[in-house]
């Protein structure tokens, strides 16, 4: 008889979801959104059906998309316009400075096969624990070490401690997620800017993945482009703010220093993102404000479903960390539960509901899980309403 608590080889998150996909139930494993993408985007798609625009893309991305991102960027963070005194002003964007990419995902692998290419081995990244599934795992397909570190009780970092980890562990890459998965902690401007002085002092590389930026329930979060240099690199994607996860157009900035070789890797790895899916976006940025009553109407929901499914949860005894944005609730289960692997899978036998246990991001976090709250409200009640039979 098969062991029902079997785990698997790879990634818990396709796992659980999978099991939604073969039988049916409520996914509130991977962070797929349950939302219809913008209906002008899917109209601009469609529209585009006959234009010529089924061969390869250019490597470095659609040049109007380039051109936008820009602009965006030049308009949030002046400093990268030129526009301000020396003094104040970070490297000055260009649009040679942006790549777009299959995905958030592949930009980080990207980066990640570049950072093996230029940094002599060994060395360690470091993600901060809950540490996001590729966070976890590319440094072990290189061939190369990941260092965790967890945050303290009151949820901040202790920069000291952090320092001599870095030191000892021979630390030359951060991932910093701000909002985080699995756990949407937003740094503060004061976190960051402690983090990139310790970088600095310590010659570190550090990735922004920014892919949840937008998507914060009240103060919109600093990440540093300001400050922007050659020891940062920034990874974002339309996929979440958008609802279009199978379209896999994501983009990357990096300095001028790096940009050409990671190009070069780029056209023999990712070569380019599907021409037409870029060119549909170009359209829908174009007539929408870089999509900014969709984005808008999907933070409200976010942060409603994240509320109402936090209450109903805390009701049942588990216990809830803060989290300022994001997709997901990460949350203790009640006393008498300690393996979120078994409570995850008799949750779906029982009552067909898809959650991530907490062991796929930490050892630490085994009686965690994570529950994806991107779906529509109908759905997150139907998810609280079968959580509670179980418990019943």
């Amino acid at each position: 008889m098969q062991n029902k608590y079997q785990k698997p080889t790879g990634s818990y998150i396709s796992f659980m979801s999978n099991k939604v996909k073969a039988n049916g139930g409520i996914n509130l494993a991977q962070g797929i959104p349950g939302f219809d993408p913008p209906e002008e985007l899917t109209n601009a798609l469609g529209s585009l059906v006959n234009e010529k625009l089924h061969q390869y893309a250019p490597g470095t991305g659609n040049s109007e998309l380039l051109e936008l991102l820009l602009e965006k960027y030049r308009n949030e963070y002046p400093c990268l316009a030129g526009r301000l005194p020396a003094s104040q002003a970070g490297q000055a964007f260009t649009k040679d400075d942006f790549l777009v990419v299959q995905g958030g995902t592949e930009a980080l692998s990207l980066l990640y096969i570049y950072f093996c290419k230029i940094l002599p081995k060994p060395f360690s990244a470091l993600a901060f624990d809950p540490v996001y599934e590729s966070y976890k795992f590319l440094p072990g397909i290189f061939n190369t070490d990941l260092v965790t570190f967890s945050f303290e009780p009151d949820l901040t970092v202790d920069f000291e401690k952090l320092e001599n980890v870095c030191r000892n562990e021979n630390v030359k890459v951060i991932f910093l997620g701000s909002p985080g998965n699995p756990y949407g902690k937003i740094w503060s401007k004061n976190e960051i800017n402690s983090l990139l002085k310790l970088t600095n002092k310590l010659d570190i590389y550090v990735v922004l993945d920014a892919v949840y930026k937008e998507l914060y329930f009240n103060e919109k979060p600093y990440l540093p482009l300001d400050q922007f240099n050659s020891k940062l690199f920034y990874t974002n994607s339309f996929s979440k703010v958008f609802s279009i996860t199978g379209w896999r157009i994501g983009y990357l900035i990096a300095h001028k220093e790096h940009m050409q070789q990671i190009k070069t890797i780029h056209d023999y790895t990712g070569l380019c993102a599907p021409s037409i899916l870029q060119q549909a976006i170009v359209e829908y940025l174009k007539t929408s404000g870089f999509g900014k009553d969709y984005i808008e109407s999907l933070r409200n929901k976010l942060k409603e479903s994240y509320n109402r499914l936090s209450e109903e949860l805390q009701k049942l005894g588990f216990e809830i960390p803060e989290t300022k944005g994001g997709y997901f609730v990460w949350a203790k289960l009640p006393e008498k539960y300690s393996d979120g692997f078994k409570f995850a899978i008799d949750l779906y036998d029982e009552q067909k509901v898809a959650v991530i246990p907490g062991e796929h991001f930490s050892d630490n976090t085994k009686d965690y899980i994570r529950l994806n709250i991107a779906r529509e409200k109908e759905e997150i009640g139907e998810g609280i309403k079968r959580i509670k039979a179980f418990f019943e």
